[in-house]
């Protein structure tokens, strides 16, 4: 997924409003960049491997009339960059096209990149071979691609550029005779263009002709990708220990005697289920209705929905689309650790919904380098307390909502946030005992943040190479989780029941992409969540599986015996989740595992 823009004027393009352009799109990614332009008669492509804003400086493109580009979060190609060139067709996309690959047999034509991208070009010369008429292209692309397609197809011996999109992830305007694109309209106001409006018809514009092959040049300079190939090494998933660790266990839900705090009364029931109150029980409808009223709009987006592409957040944008009936946009965070599921299942939702997403992503090399620092730092005087710091990087999610509201004008926003994720023992295992007063999943307030760093601080202590350079970065993102005050926001979940096979079946009907490795649909998009579970099991001999599942136990939903099947199957070592996570952050599997088998356990 990237950020597309282009200029397509009568004479040499504005500089000052090209980089506006060029520095917004960054905003979606820096892992590589590209550039397509008109030079004279014939045309060029500029890719690299390195951000937008660098590229721009070395082309230095403000002689020519046309110029678009990309600036990409890196998606499924892991040797390709766009633009992507084929048969004299030049496409930037924003998006992934999950079933591509299926694409190129009913086409009959040859894959010659590992792409997706390139499926377009594909179905582009297809269509001109066999003497199809321009105007009908777009809709034969779309007919043909499922996931979300925001495209800037230029044919330059027809002289047409073609725009079109299937979720309105693209904006056009007009500006001094220019006509001027980008993936959001937000750029487009800030250079003053006139009549911006969202692409969902196809808008064609006149470009210059040219029969000459057109150029390209490849500047590569990393030397890893930044999604690491997949790989299986069975001497490796040997080393995955999982046994049943015959823990006692809470005779009402499956909690464990190593959970922090846990006290069992006479008959075996923890105090976990005593205290326990039904977070599971929705105010009427008829309340939100009423509450979100006052932002709806005749024209445009009402509302923006955090989106994860994880299971809770695309039932809870099904919820808004078809039962709230609004017009969000979504809005996805992304800090290195989104796996490509979690990707594919944006995209497979925001195109079936017609729904704009809007992709903020952070520098992955560096969080991924402050991961790497702090798991070193964590090995080295291991504390069940301090695995969450592996995570404190994804905290900047609730930073950009506002990013996002100042861009879009839009103040609402809506939160499909499971009610039951609730996991005192992340923080019980620092030493900070339940709350069971509170409310929502993720905990706010003054004294609980202060109590919480004061304890963590200690345990650095243990460790000093966590004060590294990832410091600031964690406690400026639990900052914004945790302190500012948030508005007009809303939780779905407070008005429609949780239902897992409710929102399994649901999702299903949208072709949701389930994870290979487990039968569990919470978290599979999350390149985390696996390693930090293992580590949990394997010291303390249960996950966050087990609290999730002792909740539904309390509110109804499962009987315990259904849980315990279910923990000991969730619980099973994901390897290739695990294995992706360590050479996503360039630890050695064995080395690390090695030392996490060797922690002394809690049992």
């Amino acid at each position: 997924m990237c950020g597309i823009f282009g200029i397509i004027s009568p004479i040499p393009i504005n500089q000052n409003d090209f980089e506006i352009l060029v520095k917004h799109s960054q905003q979606r990614g820096k892992d590589s960049s590209g550039l397509f332009l008109s030079s004279g008669e014939s045309y060029n492509v500029y890719r690299a491997d390195y951000p937008i804003t660098r590229l721009v400086k070395e082309v230095r493109p403000y002689t020519s009339s046309f110029v678009m580009g990309h600036s990409r979060l890196i998606t499924n190609g892991l040797a390709d960059n766009q633009p992507v060139v084929r048969d004299d067709i030049c496409v930037i996309h924003n998006g992934i096209i999950v079933n591509h690959e299926e694409i190129w047999e009913q086409i009959k034509k040859t894959r010659e990149l590992q792409i997706d991208t390139e499926v377009i070009a594909g179905i582009a010369s297809a269509h001109i071979e066999a003497g199809g008429e321009l105007d009908k292209l777009p809709s034969k692309i779309l007919s043909l691609c499922q996931g979300v397609v925001a495209c800037s197809l230029a044919l330059p011996k027809l002289g047409q550029l073609c725009l079109f999109s299937n979720n309105g992830s693209l904006y056009v305007g007009t500006k001094d005779k220019s006509t001027i694109f980008a993936s959001e309209s937000f750029p487009l106001t800030q250079i003053g263009c006139a009549d911006v409006r969202q692409v969902m018809d196809a808008v064609f514009v006149e470009i210059p002709v040219s029969t000459q092959v057109i150029k390209i040049s490849d500047k590569v300079e990393r030397k890893t990708d930044l999604i690491p190939a997949l790989s299986f090494s069975a001497s490796e998933e040997k080393l995955l220990e999982h046994r049943n660790h015959g823990l006692r266990r809470c005779t009402k839900c499956v909690l464990p005697e190593t959970m922090p705090f846990i006290s069992f009364d006479s008959e075996g029931v923890c105090n976990y289920c005593r205290t326990y109150k039904s977070r599971n029980k929705p105010r009427p409808k008829e309340e939100l209705f009423a509450l979100v009223e006052p932002y709806r709009r005749k024209i445009g987006n009402d509302c923006i929905v955090p989106f994860s592409g994880g299971r809770d957040s695309c039932y809870g944008l099904h919820l808004i689309v078809n039962e709230l009936k609004m017009k969000p946009v979504t809005y996805t965070y992304d800090w290195g650790m989104v796996t490509d599921l979690g990707r594919r299942n944006i995209s497979r939702m925001c195109a079936e919904l017609g729904v704009e997403n809007i992709i903020v992503a952070d520098d992955i090399t560096k969080k991924r380098k402050h991961i790497a620092d702090n798991l070193r730092a964590w090995l080295k005087s291991p504390n069940l307390g301090m695995v969450s710091i592996l995570t404190a990087g994804d905290k900047h999610f609730f930073r950009h909502v506002e990013t996002v509201k100042m861009q879009t004008g839009i103040s609402l926003n809506l939160w499909g946030v499971n009610p039951l994720e609730v996991t005192h023992f992340k923080a019980g295992f620092l030493g900070i005992p339940p709350d069971f007063e509170e409310k929502r999943v993720y905990s706010h307030g003054a004294m609980k943040q202060l109590r919480y760093q004061y304890l963590r601080f200690k345990a650095m202590l243990e460790s000093p190479g966590y004060f590294n350079a990832s410091l600031w970065d964690t406690l400026s993102g639990e900052y914004y989780r945790s302190f500012t005050k948030k508005t007009d926001y809303y939780h779905i979940f407070d008005y429609w029941r949780w239902d897992e096979k409710l929102i399994e079946d649901t999702l299903d009907k949208y072709d949701w992409e389930r994870a290979p490795d487990t039968r569990t649909t919470w978290r599979i998009g999350d390149g985390t969540a696996a390693f930090y579970n293992y580590i949990y099991y394997t010291v303390a001999g249960f996950t966050e599986h087990d609290t999730f599942r002792s909740n539904q136990i309390r509110e109804g939903d499962l009987n315990r015996e259904e849980a315990l099947e279910l923990v000991m199957e969730e619980n099973t070592p994901r390897y290739p989740n695990i294995k992706w996570y360590l050479d996503a952050v360039g630890l050695d599997f064995k080395e690390v595992i090695s030392v996490v088998n060797s922690i002394p356990k809690l049992y």
